[in-house]
Protein backbone atom coordinates (compact mmCIF):
# COMPACT_ATOMS: atom_id res chain seq x y z
CA UNK A 1 0.00 0.00 0.00
CA UNK A 2 2.96 2.46 0.62
CA UNK A 3 3.82 2.01 -2.82
CA UNK A 4 1.00 2.78 -4.35
CA UNK A 5 0.32 6.00 -2.11
CA UNK A 6 3.59 7.03 -3.33
CA UNK A 7 2.63 6.37 -7.09
CA UNK A 8 -0.45 8.38 -5.84
CA UNK A 9 1.08 10.83 -4.73
CA UNK A 10 3.82 11.46 -7.55
CA UNK A 11 1.11 11.29 -10.43
CA UNK A 12 0.20 15.40 -8.70
CA UNK A 13 3.33 16.33 -10.11
CA UNK A 14 5.86 16.43 -13.14
CA UNK A 15 9.42 17.03 -12.29
CA UNK A 16 8.67 18.51 -9.77
CA UNK A 17 6.17 21.03 -11.66
CA UNK A 18 2.81 20.36 -9.72
CA UNK A 19 -0.33 19.35 -11.46
CA UNK A 20 -3.69 21.54 -10.24
CA UNK A 21 -5.93 20.18 -8.70
CA UNK A 22 -8.39 20.19 -11.32
CA UNK A 23 -6.40 18.35 -13.89
CA UNK A 24 -5.27 16.11 -11.39
CA UNK A 25 -8.72 15.30 -10.68
CA UNK A 26 -9.04 14.78 -14.50
CA UNK A 27 -6.73 12.38 -14.35
CA UNK A 28 -8.17 10.25 -11.82
CA UNK A 29 -11.66 10.21 -12.91
CA UNK A 30 -10.34 9.30 -16.71
CA UNK A 31 -8.86 6.73 -15.45
CA UNK A 32 -11.66 5.84 -13.20
CA UNK A 33 -13.45 6.29 -16.61
CA UNK A 34 -11.41 3.67 -18.74
CA UNK A 35 -11.45 1.22 -15.69
CA UNK A 36 -14.92 1.09 -15.92
CA UNK A 37 -15.97 0.53 -19.88
CA UNK A 38 -12.50 -1.76 -20.16
CA UNK A 39 -11.86 -3.39 -16.48
CA UNK A 40 -9.83 -3.28 -13.76
CA UNK A 41 -7.10 -6.44 -14.03
CA UNK A 42 -4.59 -4.59 -11.52
CA UNK A 43 -4.59 -7.77 -9.24
CA UNK A 44 -4.43 -10.47 -12.05
CA UNK A 45 -1.76 -12.42 -12.64
CA UNK A 46 -1.21 -12.86 -16.56
CA UNK A 47 1.11 -16.28 -17.11
CA UNK A 48 3.95 -14.84 -19.59
CA UNK A 49 5.57 -17.06 -22.02
CA UNK A 50 8.19 -16.56 -25.10
CA UNK A 51 8.00 -17.45 -28.18
CA UNK A 52 10.25 -16.99 -31.81
CA UNK A 53 8.77 -13.87 -33.64
CA UNK A 54 8.31 -16.36 -36.98
CA UNK A 55 8.55 -12.92 -39.19
CA UNK A 56 11.37 -10.73 -37.74
CA UNK A 57 12.90 -13.23 -35.89
CA UNK A 58 15.04 -14.90 -37.88
CA UNK A 59 16.60 -11.54 -39.62
CA UNK A 60 16.73 -9.43 -35.82
CA UNK A 61 16.86 -12.32 -33.19
CA UNK A 62 13.65 -11.30 -31.96
CA UNK A 63 11.48 -13.38 -29.18
CA UNK A 64 8.10 -12.37 -28.41
CA UNK A 65 6.56 -12.06 -25.03
CA UNK A 66 2.88 -13.45 -24.94
CA UNK A 67 0.12 -13.83 -22.22
CA UNK A 68 -1.36 -16.86 -23.61
CA UNK A 69 -4.83 -17.24 -22.91
CA UNK A 70 -4.80 -21.13 -23.28
CA UNK A 71 -3.05 -22.49 -19.77
CA UNK A 72 -2.11 -25.33 -21.90
CA UNK A 73 0.41 -23.08 -24.47
CA UNK A 74 3.61 -23.30 -23.25
CA UNK A 75 6.67 -21.13 -24.05
CA UNK A 76 9.90 -22.44 -25.90
CA UNK A 77 12.68 -20.57 -24.47
CA UNK A 78 13.35 -19.17 -20.92
CA UNK A 79 14.38 -15.12 -20.32
CA UNK A 80 17.99 -14.12 -20.59
CA UNK A 81 19.00 -12.32 -17.63
CA UNK A 82 21.86 -11.73 -18.45
CA UNK A 83 21.38 -10.37 -22.07
CA UNK A 84 18.05 -9.61 -22.75
CA UNK A 85 16.33 -6.62 -23.21
CA UNK A 86 12.88 -5.87 -23.81
CA UNK A 87 11.42 -3.47 -26.90
CA UNK A 88 7.97 -2.35 -25.49
CA UNK A 89 5.52 -0.87 -28.55
CA UNK A 90 2.14 -0.65 -29.14
CA UNK A 91 0.43 -0.82 -32.51
CA UNK A 92 -0.81 2.42 -33.54
CA UNK A 93 0.26 3.63 -36.81
CA UNK A 94 3.55 1.85 -38.14
CA UNK A 95 5.81 4.46 -36.52
CA UNK A 96 6.56 2.83 -33.27
CA UNK A 97 6.89 -0.23 -34.59
CA UNK A 98 9.72 0.77 -36.73
CA UNK A 99 11.52 2.26 -33.98
CA UNK A 100 11.59 -0.71 -32.27
CA UNK A 101 12.71 -2.70 -34.84
CA UNK A 102 15.47 -0.18 -35.29
CA UNK A 103 16.03 -1.06 -31.68
CA UNK A 104 15.96 -4.97 -31.84
CA UNK A 105 18.25 -4.47 -34.93
CA UNK A 106 20.82 -2.72 -32.69
CA UNK A 107 20.06 -4.84 -29.68
CA UNK A 108 21.18 -7.45 -31.83
CA UNK A 109 23.93 -6.44 -33.31
CA UNK A 110 25.14 -5.68 -29.78
CA UNK A 111 25.42 -9.16 -28.90
CA UNK A 112 22.32 -8.91 -26.54
CA UNK A 113 18.63 -10.63 -26.58
CA UNK A 114 15.72 -8.44 -27.61
CA UNK A 115 12.09 -9.37 -26.37
CA UNK A 116 9.27 -7.70 -28.80
CA UNK A 117 6.56 -7.19 -26.25
CA UNK A 118 3.84 -5.22 -27.73
CA UNK A 119 1.11 -3.97 -25.57
CA UNK A 120 -2.14 -4.17 -28.02
CA UNK A 121 -1.27 -7.99 -28.37
CA UNK A 122 -3.04 -8.65 -25.60
CA UNK A 123 -6.49 -8.97 -25.97
CA UNK A 124 -7.73 -10.42 -22.66
CA UNK A 125 -6.06 -7.36 -20.97
CA UNK A 126 -7.90 -3.98 -19.93
CA UNK A 127 -4.36 -2.45 -21.21
CA UNK A 128 -4.43 -3.72 -24.89
CA UNK A 129 -8.46 -2.78 -24.74
CA UNK A 130 -7.58 0.93 -23.83
CA UNK A 131 -4.77 1.31 -26.07
CA UNK A 132 -6.96 -0.41 -28.80
CA UNK A 133 -9.91 2.08 -28.87
CA UNK A 134 -7.09 5.30 -28.35
CA UNK A 135 -5.73 3.38 -31.71
CA UNK A 136 -8.79 3.88 -33.77
CA UNK A 137 -9.51 7.22 -32.68
CA UNK A 138 -6.21 8.33 -33.59
CA UNK A 139 -6.22 6.50 -37.28
CA UNK A 140 -10.05 7.82 -37.56
CA UNK A 141 -8.69 11.20 -36.47
CA UNK A 142 -5.67 10.55 -39.30
CA UNK A 143 -8.14 9.91 -41.96
CA UNK A 144 -10.42 12.50 -41.71
CA UNK A 145 -8.06 15.41 -41.26
CA UNK A 146 -6.52 14.18 -44.59
CA UNK A 147 -10.11 14.72 -46.32
CA UNK A 148 -10.99 18.13 -44.00
CA UNK A 149 -9.66 21.09 -44.20
CA UNK A 150 -11.47 22.50 -41.62
CA UNK A 151 -10.95 19.89 -38.93
CA UNK A 152 -7.65 19.45 -40.07
CA UNK A 153 -7.19 23.37 -38.61
CA UNK A 154 -10.05 23.31 -35.94
CA UNK A 155 -9.20 19.88 -33.92
CA UNK A 156 -6.58 17.89 -35.22
CA UNK A 157 -3.65 20.07 -36.16
CA UNK A 158 -3.81 21.84 -32.49
CA UNK A 159 -4.04 18.52 -30.83
CA UNK A 160 -1.58 17.23 -32.24
CA UNK A 161 1.10 20.04 -31.77
CA UNK A 162 -0.77 22.16 -28.72
CA UNK A 163 -2.86 19.83 -26.59
CA UNK A 164 -0.22 16.69 -26.27
CA UNK A 165 2.24 19.70 -25.22
CA UNK A 166 0.91 20.24 -21.91
CA UNK A 167 1.84 18.89 -18.71
CA UNK A 168 -1.97 18.48 -18.06
CA UNK A 169 -2.12 15.66 -20.72
CA UNK A 170 0.66 13.68 -19.57
CA UNK A 171 -0.92 13.78 -15.99
CA UNK A 172 -3.76 11.82 -17.37
CA UNK A 173 -1.92 9.85 -19.44
CA UNK A 174 -0.04 8.97 -16.29
CA UNK A 175 -3.02 7.77 -14.47
CA UNK A 176 -4.35 6.00 -17.51
CA UNK A 177 -1.07 4.22 -18.08
CA UNK A 178 -1.50 2.30 -14.22
CA UNK A 179 -4.09 0.30 -15.68
CA UNK A 180 -1.84 -1.01 -18.32
CA UNK A 181 1.04 -2.64 -15.79
CA UNK A 182 -0.66 -5.27 -15.30
CA UNK A 183 1.24 -6.93 -18.16
CA UNK A 184 4.80 -6.82 -17.05
CA UNK A 185 3.56 -9.15 -13.34
CA UNK A 186 5.05 -11.84 -14.68
CA UNK A 187 8.30 -10.08 -16.48
CA UNK A 188 11.74 -10.42 -14.49
CA UNK A 189 12.45 -6.59 -12.90
CA UNK A 190 15.78 -6.73 -13.53
CA UNK A 191 15.49 -7.09 -17.87
CA UNK A 192 15.98 -3.14 -19.33
CA UNK A 193 13.18 -2.01 -21.10
CA UNK A 194 12.99 0.53 -23.99
CA UNK A 195 9.82 1.64 -24.80
CA UNK A 196 9.01 3.11 -28.00
CA UNK A 197 5.89 4.83 -27.10
CA UNK A 198 5.51 6.72 -23.55
CA UNK A 199 2.62 4.11 -22.88
CA UNK A 200 5.14 0.54 -22.37
CA UNK A 201 7.70 3.19 -20.46
CA UNK A 202 5.15 4.71 -18.29
CA UNK A 203 3.45 1.12 -17.77
CA UNK A 204 7.03 -0.58 -17.11
CA UNK A 205 7.83 2.44 -14.39
CA UNK A 206 4.12 1.90 -12.74
CA UNK A 207 5.18 -2.07 -12.70
CA UNK A 208 8.44 -1.90 -10.65
CA UNK A 209 10.65 -2.45 -13.76
CA UNK A 210 14.48 -1.07 -12.36
CA UNK A 211 15.56 -0.11 -15.89
CA UNK A 212 13.54 1.79 -17.94
CA UNK A 213 14.25 4.08 -20.92
CA UNK A 214 11.70 5.86 -22.66
CA UNK A 215 12.82 6.11 -26.35
CA UNK A 216 11.09 10.00 -27.65
CA UNK A 217 9.96 9.92 -31.25
CA UNK A 218 9.44 13.67 -31.99
CA UNK A 219 11.56 16.63 -32.86
CA UNK A 220 8.52 18.27 -31.11
CA UNK A 221 8.78 18.42 -27.41
CA UNK A 222 5.51 17.55 -26.10
CA UNK A 223 4.45 16.55 -22.36
CA UNK A 224 2.89 13.27 -23.77
CA UNK A 225 5.93 11.64 -24.41
CA UNK A 226 7.09 12.21 -20.59
CA UNK A 227 7.81 9.01 -18.41
CA UNK A 228 9.25 10.46 -15.34
CA UNK A 229 11.10 7.69 -13.42
CA UNK A 230 12.96 6.63 -17.08
CA UNK A 231 15.37 7.92 -18.98
CA UNK A 232 14.20 9.60 -21.71
CA UNK A 233 16.21 9.90 -24.87
CA UNK A 234 16.13 12.38 -28.12
CA UNK A 235 16.89 12.13 -31.37
CA UNK A 236 17.94 15.94 -32.49
CA UNK A 237 19.53 18.91 -30.17
CA UNK A 238 16.69 21.18 -30.92
CA UNK A 239 14.55 18.70 -29.09
CA UNK A 240 16.63 18.08 -26.38
CA UNK A 241 16.63 21.87 -25.27
CA UNK A 242 12.56 22.02 -25.27
CA UNK A 243 12.29 18.95 -23.77
CA UNK A 244 15.25 19.88 -20.99
CA UNK A 245 13.33 22.84 -19.65
CA UNK A 246 9.71 21.83 -20.52
CA UNK A 247 9.27 24.19 -23.05
CA UNK A 248 5.38 25.53 -23.81
CA UNK A 249 4.39 22.87 -21.68
CA UNK A 250 2.34 24.98 -19.10
CA UNK A 251 1.77 27.72 -21.31
CA UNK A 252 4.31 30.82 -20.89
CA UNK A 253 5.40 29.87 -17.49
CA UNK A 254 9.34 29.22 -16.61
CA UNK A 255 8.95 25.21 -15.65
CA UNK A 256 11.29 23.60 -13.22
CA UNK A 257 13.80 21.78 -15.87
CA UNK A 258 13.96 17.81 -16.01
CA UNK A 259 17.43 16.14 -14.48
CA UNK A 260 20.43 16.16 -16.57
CA UNK A 261 20.42 12.24 -15.74
CA UNK A 262 16.67 11.75 -16.61
CA UNK A 263 17.14 12.74 -20.39
CA UNK A 264 19.94 11.87 -22.66
CA UNK A 265 20.18 13.46 -26.53
CA UNK A 266 21.21 9.98 -28.96
CA UNK A 267 21.10 10.97 -32.31
CA UNK A 268 18.38 9.08 -34.58
CA UNK A 269 17.03 5.76 -34.37
CA UNK A 270 18.36 3.54 -37.13
CA UNK A 271 18.44 -0.25 -38.08
CA UNK A 272 22.00 -1.73 -37.19
CA UNK A 273 21.65 -3.25 -40.98
CA UNK A 274 21.08 0.35 -42.96
CA UNK A 275 23.32 2.08 -40.60
CA UNK A 276 26.28 -0.47 -41.67
CA UNK A 277 25.53 -0.35 -45.22
CA UNK A 278 25.31 3.53 -45.55
CA UNK A 279 28.44 4.41 -47.80
CA UNK A 280 28.02 1.97 -50.27
CA UNK A 281 24.47 2.66 -50.77
CA UNK A 282 24.96 6.50 -51.24
CA UNK A 283 28.08 5.46 -53.74
CA UNK A 284 25.36 3.10 -55.33
CA UNK A 285 22.59 6.27 -55.69
CA UNK A 286 25.24 8.44 -57.16
CA UNK A 287 26.72 5.72 -59.65
CA UNK A 288 22.95 5.27 -61.06
CA UNK A 289 22.96 9.07 -61.05
CA UNK A 290 25.48 9.69 -63.09
CA UNK A 291 24.91 6.48 -65.23
CA UNK A 292 21.92 7.64 -66.44
CA UNK A 293 19.87 4.71 -65.07
CA UNK A 294 16.30 4.68 -63.29
CA UNK A 295 15.31 6.83 -60.55
CA UNK A 296 14.06 4.68 -58.07
CA UNK A 297 11.24 6.48 -56.02
CA UNK A 298 10.13 4.19 -52.63
CA UNK A 299 6.57 5.42 -52.00
CA UNK A 300 5.39 4.06 -48.08
CA UNK A 301 2.02 4.31 -47.46
CA UNK A 302 1.66 4.71 -43.58
CA UNK A 303 -0.44 2.47 -40.84
CA UNK A 304 -3.22 5.17 -41.18
CA UNK A 305 -4.11 4.29 -44.76
CA UNK A 306 -3.98 8.09 -45.13
CA UNK A 307 -2.29 10.28 -48.01
CA UNK A 308 -3.32 8.10 -50.94
CA UNK A 309 -4.75 11.36 -52.73
CA UNK A 310 -0.86 12.08 -53.11
CA UNK A 311 0.30 8.97 -54.33
CA UNK A 312 -1.78 9.04 -56.95
CA UNK A 313 -0.61 12.29 -58.10
CA UNK A 314 3.05 10.90 -57.27
CA UNK A 315 2.60 7.72 -59.45
CA UNK A 316 0.40 9.78 -62.46
CA UNK A 317 3.47 12.08 -62.99
CA UNK A 318 5.94 9.82 -63.48
CA UNK A 319 4.30 6.83 -65.40
CA UNK A 320 5.43 8.52 -68.70
CA UNK A 321 8.91 8.21 -67.24
CA UNK A 322 8.60 4.74 -66.13
CA UNK A 323 7.51 3.79 -69.76
CA UNK A 324 10.73 5.62 -70.79
CA UNK A 325 12.84 3.71 -68.33
CA UNK A 326 13.62 6.53 -66.76
CA UNK A 327 12.09 6.16 -63.23
CA UNK A 328 11.31 3.27 -61.36
CA UNK A 329 8.60 3.31 -58.50
CA UNK A 330 7.73 1.21 -54.93
CA UNK A 331 4.83 1.00 -54.21
CA UNK A 332 4.88 -0.13 -50.22
CA UNK A 333 1.09 -0.10 -49.35
CA UNK A 334 1.73 -1.82 -45.89
CA UNK A 335 -1.23 -3.79 -44.91
CA UNK A 336 -3.74 -1.91 -46.41
CA UNK A 337 -4.48 -3.75 -49.82
CA UNK A 338 -7.39 -1.85 -50.89
CA UNK A 339 -5.18 1.45 -51.25
CA UNK A 340 -3.60 -0.43 -54.02
CA UNK A 341 -6.83 -1.45 -55.89
CA UNK A 342 -8.24 1.85 -55.48
CA UNK A 343 -4.20 3.54 -57.20
CA UNK A 344 -5.03 0.73 -59.99
CA UNK A 345 -9.01 2.11 -60.93
CA UNK A 346 -7.96 5.70 -60.40
CA UNK A 347 -4.62 5.71 -63.07
CA UNK A 348 -5.01 4.46 -66.56
CA UNK A 349 -1.99 2.48 -67.31
CA UNK A 350 -0.49 1.38 -64.51
CA UNK A 351 -1.27 -2.09 -64.18
CA UNK A 352 0.48 -2.53 -67.89
CA UNK A 353 3.36 -1.78 -66.46
CA UNK A 354 2.98 -2.59 -62.68
CA UNK A 355 4.38 -6.14 -60.95
CA UNK A 356 2.33 -7.28 -57.72
CA UNK A 357 4.45 -8.74 -54.67
CA UNK A 358 1.92 -9.73 -52.37
CA UNK A 359 2.04 -11.71 -49.56
CA UNK A 360 5.30 -13.05 -50.33
CA UNK A 361 7.96 -12.71 -47.49
CA UNK A 362 10.43 -14.47 -49.14
CA UNK A 363 9.22 -12.80 -52.75
CA UNK A 364 9.94 -9.43 -51.31
CA UNK A 365 13.34 -10.26 -49.52
CA UNK A 366 14.56 -11.77 -53.02
CA UNK A 367 13.07 -8.28 -54.51
CA UNK A 368 15.29 -6.52 -52.24
CA UNK A 369 18.87 -8.22 -52.60
CA UNK A 370 18.15 -8.72 -56.37
CA UNK A 371 17.26 -5.02 -56.19
CA UNK A 372 21.14 -4.22 -54.61
CA UNK A 373 22.24 -5.91 -57.93
CA UNK A 374 20.78 -4.59 -60.65
CA UNK A 375 20.98 -1.19 -61.77
CA UNK A 376 18.50 -1.58 -64.89
CA UNK A 377 15.59 -2.61 -62.64
CA UNK A 378 12.08 -0.90 -64.77
CA UNK A 379 7.98 -0.65 -63.86
CA UNK A 380 6.34 -0.07 -61.08
CA UNK A 381 6.88 -3.07 -57.97
CA UNK A 382 3.97 -3.02 -55.10
CA UNK A 383 4.25 -4.40 -52.32
CA UNK A 384 1.31 -5.71 -49.48
CA UNK A 385 1.67 -7.81 -46.56
CA UNK A 386 -0.85 -9.11 -44.20
CA UNK A 387 1.62 -9.31 -41.14
CA UNK A 388 2.29 -5.90 -39.35
CA UNK A 389 5.94 -7.08 -39.34
CA UNK A 390 6.22 -7.45 -42.76
CA UNK A 391 4.11 -4.33 -44.15
CA UNK A 392 6.53 -2.15 -42.11
CA UNK A 393 9.75 -3.67 -42.31
CA UNK A 394 9.23 -4.10 -46.14
CA UNK A 395 10.26 -0.30 -46.33
CA UNK A 396 13.27 -1.11 -44.22
CA UNK A 397 14.47 -3.76 -47.03
CA UNK A 398 13.68 -1.45 -50.06
CA UNK A 399 15.36 1.78 -48.48
CA UNK A 400 18.34 0.00 -49.13
CA UNK A 401 18.11 0.15 -53.01
CA UNK A 402 15.63 3.46 -53.74
CA UNK A 403 17.10 6.45 -54.68
CA UNK A 404 14.70 9.05 -53.15
CA UNK A 405 12.28 7.99 -50.37
CA UNK A 406 9.02 9.74 -50.56
CA UNK A 407 7.22 10.32 -46.79
CA UNK A 408 5.44 11.96 -44.72
CA UNK A 409 8.00 13.86 -42.10
CA UNK A 410 7.12 11.09 -39.97
CA UNK A 411 9.67 8.52 -37.70
CA UNK A 412 11.21 7.91 -41.42
CA UNK A 413 12.64 11.67 -41.23
CA UNK A 414 15.44 9.90 -39.11
CA UNK A 415 16.28 7.32 -42.05
CA UNK A 416 19.88 7.94 -43.72
CA UNK A 417 18.33 7.99 -47.55
CA UNK A 418 17.19 10.62 -49.65
CA UNK A 419 13.80 11.91 -48.53
CA UNK A 420 10.89 13.78 -50.37
CA UNK A 421 8.68 14.90 -47.52
CA UNK A 422 4.91 15.34 -48.89
CA UNK A 423 2.09 17.05 -46.50
CA UNK A 424 2.54 16.32 -43.10
CA UNK A 425 -0.23 14.53 -40.93
CA UNK A 426 -0.21 16.04 -37.28
CA UNK A 427 1.49 19.24 -36.48
CA UNK A 428 4.18 17.97 -34.54
CA UNK A 429 5.40 16.85 -38.05
CA UNK A 430 6.60 19.57 -39.58
CA UNK A 431 9.64 19.35 -37.18
CA UNK A 432 11.04 16.09 -38.51
CA UNK A 433 11.25 17.48 -41.73
CA UNK A 434 12.89 21.12 -40.91
CA UNK A 435 15.48 18.74 -38.96
CA UNK A 436 16.35 16.54 -42.43
CA UNK A 437 16.60 19.51 -44.40
CA UNK A 438 18.56 21.32 -41.59
CA UNK A 439 21.28 18.40 -41.60
CA UNK A 440 20.71 18.03 -45.53
CA UNK A 441 19.40 14.40 -46.03
CA UNK A 442 15.72 15.31 -46.77
CA UNK A 443 13.87 18.32 -48.51
CA UNK A 444 11.29 20.85 -46.91
CA UNK A 445 7.86 19.59 -46.40
CA UNK A 446 5.78 20.02 -49.55
CA UNK A 447 2.38 21.25 -48.40
CA UNK A 448 0.38 20.78 -51.59
CA UNK A 449 0.86 18.61 -55.14
CA UNK A 450 2.25 21.23 -57.01
CA UNK A 451 5.29 21.89 -54.81
CA UNK A 452 6.07 18.27 -54.40
CA UNK A 453 5.80 17.79 -58.26
CA UNK A 454 7.77 19.80 -58.45
CA UNK A 455 10.60 18.36 -56.26
CA UNK A 456 9.74 15.00 -57.96
CA UNK A 457 11.31 16.96 -61.21
CA UNK A 458 14.70 18.13 -59.29
CA UNK A 459 15.13 15.11 -58.37
CA UNK A 460 14.72 13.77 -61.84
CA UNK A 461 16.57 16.49 -63.61
CA UNK A 462 18.89 17.83 -61.54
CA UNK A 463 22.60 16.50 -60.88
CA UNK A 464 22.97 18.78 -57.39
CA UNK A 465 19.96 17.64 -55.43
CA UNK A 466 20.60 13.87 -54.85
CA UNK A 467 24.61 14.34 -54.67
CA UNK A 468 24.43 16.87 -52.01
CA UNK A 469 21.83 14.74 -49.84
CA UNK A 470 24.20 11.83 -50.61
CA UNK A 471 26.62 12.84 -49.14
CA UNK A 472 25.81 14.65 -46.54
CA UNK A 473 24.21 11.09 -45.30
CA UNK A 474 28.09 10.02 -45.35
CA UNK A 475 29.13 12.87 -43.43
CA UNK A 476 26.05 12.61 -40.93
CA UNK A 477 27.49 8.69 -40.00
CA UNK A 478 30.87 10.27 -39.76
CA UNK A 479 29.41 12.53 -36.79
CA UNK A 480 27.81 9.77 -35.15
CA UNK A 481 24.01 11.22 -36.37
CA UNK A 482 22.65 7.47 -36.99
CA UNK A 483 23.80 6.14 -34.45
CA UNK A 484 20.99 6.51 -31.78
CA UNK A 485 19.53 3.32 -32.13
CA UNK A 486 22.66 1.63 -30.08
CA UNK A 487 23.93 4.46 -27.98
CA UNK A 488 19.72 3.84 -26.60
CA UNK A 489 20.80 -0.10 -25.59
CA UNK A 490 23.87 0.83 -23.97
CA UNK A 491 22.39 3.18 -22.20
CA UNK A 492 19.69 0.98 -21.40
CA UNK A 493 21.88 -1.69 -20.57
CA UNK A 494 24.50 0.23 -19.17
CA UNK A 495 21.65 0.98 -16.47
CA UNK A 496 21.68 -2.53 -15.50
CA UNK A 497 25.29 -3.30 -15.21
CA UNK A 498 25.44 0.35 -12.74
CA UNK A 499 22.66 -1.48 -10.62
CA UNK A 500 20.94 1.55 -10.32
CA UNK A 501 17.13 1.31 -10.33
CA UNK A 502 15.55 4.90 -12.20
Amino acid sequence: MAEKRKQKDKSREIFGNPISPRDYRKAVNSKKKFARKYGDDAEVSYRTILRPNPYIGPLLGVSDIRLPQDKAEKGEEEFDLEKGIIVGNIRMGFGHYRISMAMASCANALGYKPYWMDLNSYPQTACTKVISAQNDLYSLGSRISQKSRLFNKLVWEPMNYEGFRKLSYNASDQKNAEIMAAVFRNVPKDIPVIGTHVWPAQAAVHAGMHYVVNAIPDNWPMALHLSEGSVHTIQTHQAYQGYRILNGMDHDKVLRPMPADALVYTGHYVDDELVRNIEADCEARLRRKADGKPMRFLLTIGGAGAQKEIFAHIIRHLLPYVRRKKAVIYVNVGDYKNVWTELLSEIAGVSKVSQEHFNSWKDTMDFASHALEDDDLEGIHAFWHKNIFEAVYCTNLLMRSCDVLVTKPSELSFYPVPKLFIRRIGGHERWGAIHSAEIGDGTLECRDIPHTMQMVDLFLTDDVLLKDMCNNIIQNKKAGIYDGAYKVVQIAMGMKEKGGKK
